[in-house]
């Protein structure tokens, strides 16, 4: 299985705390948002991984030399700059297509969220084979989050914004964490294709609802309601991460 970590953004709403650097450097408990990463995807088996490195990408390749024999030294880890990385991850996406298109299973992941290594266990162990976690605390007003809306276990809608008439059992946030066989990548990449000719700041989360609403029945839904874990957008979230995440998690491997 082959980890493609999507680490391009600039992070605009968090220059304050990180100076213009890199979501993914950001410092809890002394440890990198990329640091845990790695080693979490390490402890859980994972030996090929793919960053996708834009705002600071030099910034994260020297933290990668100085992390990695210590944090993943059995992990082969290359970087994959996507140029237009002001633009929408739809992009940085389509940056990682030779991965994405090699015919291998791919764990796709935002390289923004502290979280728990439960999480992972749960994204890697399922039955499924194809997979989205799903937080059930999230306030479906709420225009922030991501939002995975199933109906008997089956995926009708994912989006910040749903349809006001769409019918579902079941609402709740992604994690932005992603398991996806071979013929599911290759739909994404194509998908992520179609959606940046119609607007090149498109999310790749545009990209991937047209794959899942294509063939809802092919995904399964791990529920993680309960495990801690946190995307960092906002100065509020490094705060809330600090305050309410860390103190829960299990410790590193």
């Amino acid at each position: 299985m082959h980890a493609v970590l999507l680490a391009a953004g600039v992070g605009r709403r968090l220059i304050e705390v990180t100076g213009g650097g890199p979501k993914c450097l950001l410092p809890f408990d002394g440890v990198s948002l990329l640091e845990r990463h790695l080693r979490q995807l390490a402890a859980a088996g994972v030996h090929r991984l793919t960053i996708v490195t834009g705002c600071e990408a030099m910034q994260i390749q020297q933290v990668l030399a100085a992390i990695v024999p210590d944090a993943a030294p059995e992990m082969t880890i290359d970087t994959i700059q996507n140029p237009d990385f002001r633009l929408g991850s739809a992009l940085s996406v389509l940056a990682a297509r030779a991965v994405l298109e090699a015919g291998d299973d791919v764990l796709l992941m935002d390289a923004d969220v502290l979280y728990d290594r439960r999480m992972l266990a749960r994204l890697i162990n399922s039955p499924h084979d194809n997979v989205c976690l799903m937080d059930r605390d999230v306030d479906a007003s709420d225009a922030e989050p991501v939002k995975l809306a199933v109906a008997g276990a089956v995926p009708v809608g994912f989006d910040k914004q749903l349809p006001a008439d769409l019918d579902y059992d079941t609402i709740g946030e992604s994690v932005g964490f992603f398991r996806l066989t071979a013929d599911m990548t290759a739909g994404l990449v194509a998908a992520c294709e179609q959606v940046c000719r119609a607007d090149a700041d498109a999310p790749y989360e545009h990209a991937l609802r047209d794959v899942l609403l294509a063939s809802p029945g092919a995904f399964g839904i791990e529920d993680v309601t309960g495990l801690p874990w946190i995307e960092i957008d906002y100065p509020q979230d490094v705060d809330r991460a600090v305050d309410e995440i860390l103190p829960q998690l299990e410790a590193l491997a």
